[in-house]
């Protein structure tokens, strides 16, 4: 199981997200009300969706015989509407290596977990609500 939180950080708009020992700073474009000292959620889903792929790609390259130099992943979407809601999220590849890359791509796309958990709708709810 995975779990993951955010804290406000001295009582502003910025936010620590951690997992385990691993931080990132949140927040809001400063013309949004924000500080504009980290990524959004916006932001934040783009870069997961790239994260899994890079992260897949040199995960299942050795099974298919590839050799992986370098990686990268550029993820391209916008939100609109009330509730703002994403529209369709691509990305693009460049790959460096030896090897079938086109079929490490292919591959990829079909078993990556966070591409694969948009496009089956994942749920998402509310849990517990706690108030001071």
């Amino acid at each position: 199981m995975f779990s993951v939180e955010t804290r406000t950080v001295a009582g502003q708009v910025t936010a620590v997200g951690s997992a385990g020992p691993f931080t990132v700073v949140i927040d809001r474009p400063v013309e949004a009300g924000g500080g504009g000292k980290g990524f959004n959620g916006g932001q934040l889903l783009y870069l997961a969706v790239a994260g899994c792929i890079s992260n897949d790609l040199f995960r299942e390259a050795p099974a298919l015989g590839v050799e992986l130099e370098s990686v990268r992943v550029t993820v391209d979407g916008d939100f609109s509407g009330e509730p703002a809601v994403s529209g369709e999220i691509t990305y693009a590849l460049e790959l460096a290596g030896t090897g079938d890359l086109q079929a490490l791509a292919e591959h990829v796309d079909r078993i990556a977990e966070i591409p694969n958990s948009l496009r089956q709708g994942t749920p998402v709810r509310l849990g517990a609500v706690q108030t001071r």
